[in-house]
């Protein structure tokens, strides 16, 4: 009997187990039906086994055969039959290695064949499609790699977790079809091709089953928002399945705080629209009964702690709604009582008992027994470069003292404020050696204190501004200050060099010294126009010590010298032709040519503040105060008294809200021969009144020049410029007493307008700056206007003589400084003709001035960016309004 082949592959090996099977039971089947007749037995018939002699691979480049034959579970000596050969199939299959796979068998040798196709070796993985999302984040979530043998599940398994990190972005129709690109050796680059979609939104919220409180009502409680053109800036308008279980967390919480306390969500489903491209929401809820207080007490098991007093100080009453977050709230105030007076281990636990069918919350705050504590031990932990003693000394709590968490919170906030540490450093509490014994940790994480500042840009202040600074805020680790700073604009130049010692010979005493120039114009930041310059050279020595906790007192003496100047070439002249150039009124006005000189300034100021905002950056609470006194007289050449008040309160309006008052006021007098000088005055315009120009509100001189005029007598208002014309000159003198007052409410945005640092806000400015001695009017003399002769640098006047062609036309000019032409014709003066004016003095009123507006800061990438829009409401003759200004600076 000759030898006879049996092959399986993967594509049939199914099949042919079905067919070996049936083949394989027809013996049975004939010999039961030869059974049938009972007359005559038949012998049984010996089926010969196959047994497997030797196995072979063929088609290995990778693997090696001795690998492949591991995978399946038949070896020589073991008899082959279908059933065998289809186990092996799937074992070769589970393994994922190959792309096709085959066994045969030869009976006359007794050798089975393995044939293989191994799966490709991945070349490369590339990612087409995405720009929503790095491809750095894409990487991460594939688990193939290049020089992987490729595997279809393991593809799929890659696509599944790429699709999943797009709807974590909220793109939900996000689609990733992998592709191969076949390359020699048996490699491919595997490619992902990917269609991000848009980003699902979340099209409509519905809410049914709400009687008490409307749909918008409730929306308004939740995170997620409609998407509308209202909610451009928004990121909470896409779907989000973890912020939709946390909004039904709020929805719980916004009921119990009603009085709901059966209130319930019987669903919330979130379904795709046939589009796929955006989600509707659909909560069912049931708001059930709503319950008011019933019998409210505190029970004490302090010794310190009068029960009775402590409940007649509880905030609700009997009959008010039930609300969970005043619970919360009077828990939190009882432990905090509890451990301002030592008591750290104070639990105070609150029992509700409902009673359904009057509708009443019975409540019972227990103040559970606990011992004092004390402080065992303060640890400082984690710093390298900050000597010990400059956080301890931050401290309002020593070892040995009884614990009070007032006192650790306030330590934590003083610490926080140096700005050397990590944000949101808190002092940490751990149980001491024994009980009622507390270890203090401060384990903080220093972060660089050097500051390196150089940044550019441009505002309507003050045009262009460059602004240079190099700061050490922790010098040595001393908590010493060092700085050196340089700005520069069309407006203002200055440069200082400051250093401060906070705890001088570790007392609460600080000093320090500041040495500056500064320049300064009022040309309206165009020093092309500026009819007065300033510049004051001079240092001041400072010493700070703190009276109480929020309250601190600060000592500055300061020297400078002054220098205020004009240009002569615009307003000095000489019309008397003596040689002596000085500054004429008429070009100057007489105010500014006062203002001209040198001067030593000696100052002694005192200032008292009072501080307790909750940040110094964006403060959202507290209250900042301070008045300042200034004595100028004790030495050098000006002699006046100067007081200023500075106050500011923030509130928390909730929602996001946030509200805050300020005012400020001023008043200076001066003895001696000058008073008060101009520049020592106070001024008010835009920077600090939105809704007027620089210096724009209070006294001024403006000189109005004719229109035309025949002579002085019989002239009228219709006969003069407008007041607020443009081709008017006008110099504010300043007063000597300002008030300003600004009602402001920042307004909250989505999570997506406050990632971009959008934070806008609306406001109310009031204000006025008043008070000023009437100065000396001047008025042009001539009807037809004032010739100001042009002199060379001896004072001579200078002529214009014409340069003529042969046939007497005039081709050019020269400037002599004779009057006589060599033809003896007369030379044309040279000059310029101021034209005739009158000089009106207007502003000088305490009358407020008020504006309203809204303005919106912005984190912007270029930098701080301010912008307001600002509108009169009231305002005074000659003041100088502006509707919009901005603000923006860039680091580079």
């Amino acid at each position: 009997m000759g030898s006879k082949a049996r092959t399986i592959t993967a594509s049939h090996y199914a099949a042919a187990l079905l067919g070996c099977t049936t083949l394989a039971g027809l013996p049975n089947v004939a010999l039961a039906q030869d059974a049938a007749p009972p007359a005559e037995a038949v012998p049984v018939v010996q089926v010969q086994e196959d047994i497997i002699r030797a196995i072979t691979v063929r088609g290995a480049q990778r693997l090696e055969p001795e690998t492949i034959v591991s995978y399946i579970s038949l070896r020589p000596g073991d008899a082959y039959s279908a059933a065998a050969a289809d186990r092996a199939l799937i074992e070769l299959a589970t393994t994922e290695l190959f792309a096709d796979f085959a066994i045969s068998f030869d009976r006359g040798t007794g050798v089975m064949q393995i044939d293989i196709e191994e799966n490709p070796i991945i070349n490369r993985i590339i990612l087409e499609g995405n720009n929503r999302i790095e491809s750095d984040e894409i990487y991460p979530e594939i688990n193939l790699a290049p020089r992987q043998i490729f595997t279809r599940s393991r593809v799929r398994a890659d696509v599944e977790r790429i699709i999943e990190l797009y709807k974590r972005q909220g793109r939900f129709a996000a689609t990733v079809e992998p592709q191969m690109v076949m390359l020699d050796q048996n490699r491919v680059d595997l490619i992902f091709e990917i269609t991000e979609g848009p980003k699902s939104k979340v099209r409509q919220i519905n809410i049914i089953g709400n009687e008490v409180f409307s749909d918008s009502r409730l929306r308004g409680e939740m995170i997620t928002r409609e998407d509308s053109l209202f909610a451009f800036f928004s990121s909470n308008t896409s779907y989000d399945p973890d912020r939709m279980a946390y909004d039904q967390q709020l929805l719980r919480q916004f009921y119990l705080s009603q009085g709901y306390v059966d209130f319930r969500i019987v669903s919330a489903v979130a379904e795709l629209t046939p589009d796929r491209r955006d989600f509707i929401i659909t909560y069912v809820v049931e708001e059930g009964e709503r319950y008011q207080y019933g019998d409210i007490e505190v029970v004490s098991q302090l010794r310190d702690f009068s029960s009775e007093a402590l409940t007649s100080q509880l905030t609700i009453q009997t009959g008010d709604w039930y609300n969970t977050e005043e619970i919360d709230e009077i828990e939190e105030g009882l432990t905090e009582t509890a451990g301002a007076f030592g008591y750290a281990f104070a639990q105070v636990r609150p029992r509700i008992v409902r009673n359904a069918e009057e509708r009443t919350m019975d409540v019972t705050f227990t103040v559970a027994d606990a011992p004092r504590a004390y402080i065992e031990a303060i640890e400082i932990n984690g710093n390298t470069l900050t000597q010990d003693k400059v956080i301890r000394r931050e401290f309002r709590i020593a070892e040995g003292d009884a614990f009070s968490s007032l006192q650790v919170r306030r330590s934590t906030a003083r610490i926080n404020s140096l700005g050397y540490f990590q944000e949101n450093f808190e002092v940490e509490q751990v149980e001491g050696s024994a009980e009622g014994r507390i270890i203090l940790q401060a384990n903080v994480q220093e972060e660089p204190t050097g500051e390196l500042s150089l940044s550019a840009g441009f505002s309507s202040l003050e045009s262009f501004i460059f602004n240079g600074s190099v700061r050490q805020n922790n010098f040595r680790g001393r908590g010493q200050t060092v700085g050196l700073g340089v700005n520069w604009s069309r407006f203002s130049r200055s440069g200082n060099i400051s250093f401060t010692e906070p705890k001088l010979f570790d007392r609460d005493i600080a000093v320090g010294v500041d040495v500056f120039r500064q320049d300064f114009n009022n040309g309206f930041f165009d020093r092309d126009r500026a009819t007065f310059e300033q510049t004051t050279t001079g240092f001041n020595i400072r010493t700070g010590v703190p009276l109480t906790e929020y309250i601190s007192f600060l000592g500055r003496y300061t020297l400078n010298y002054q220098e205020v100047s004009l240009d002569e070439s615009q307003f000095f002249a000489d019309f008397d032709g003596d040689g002596t150039s000085q500054c004429e009124p008429l070009l100057a006005g007489r105010f500014l040519c006062d203002a001209i000189g040198d001067r030593l300034q000696s100052i002694l100021s005192a200032s008292f503040s009072y501080n307790t905002l909750n940040s110094r950056l964006r403060p959202t609470g507290g209250t900042a105060a301070s008045l300042s006194l200034d004595f100028a007289g004790l030495g050098g050449d000006t002699q006046y008294g100067r007081a200023r008040i500075n106050a500011a309160r923030y509130f928390n309006l909730g929602s996001g809200f946030i509200g805050s008052l300020s005012l400020e006021g001023g008043y200076i007098y001066g003895w001696g021969d000058e008073g008060v000088l101009l520049t020592d005055r106070f001024f008010l315009g835009e920077g600090q009144f939105r809704g007027f120009d620089i210096r724009g509100v209070g006294p001024r001189v403006v000189r109005r020049f004719y229109i035309e005029s025949d002579g002085v007598e019989g002239l009228s208002e219709a006969d003069l410029l407008p007041l607020d014309d443009e081709r008017n000159t006008d110099d504010a003198l300043g007063g000597n007493a300002y008030y300003l007052a600004r009602a402001e409410i920042e307004i909250p945005l989505g999570a997506g307008a406050r990632e971009l640092g959008l934070r806008p806000s609306i406001f109310v400015d009031v204000g006025s700056v008043f008070n000023v001695e009437t100065p000396q009017l001047t008025i042009s003399p001539l009807p037809d206007g004032l010739f100001i002769p042009q002199r060379d640098s001896d004072g001579n006047p200078l002529f214009q003589q014409f340069i003529r062609d042969d046939g007497g036309n005039i081709t050019g000019s020269i400037l002599v400084p004779s009057p006589l032409a060599p033809d003896g014709s007369n030379n044309q003066a040279a000059g310029q003709t101021l034209p005739p004016f009158v000089e009106e003095f207007v502003g000088d009123s305490a009358t407020p001035r008020i504006t309203a507006g809204i303005g919106v800061n912005w984190n912007s990438p270029f930098g701080p960016f301010r912008i307001d829009i600002a509108t009169d409401i009231l305002s005074q003759r000659g003041d100088e309004v502006k509707l919009f200004s901005f603000n923006v600076g860039t680091q580079f």
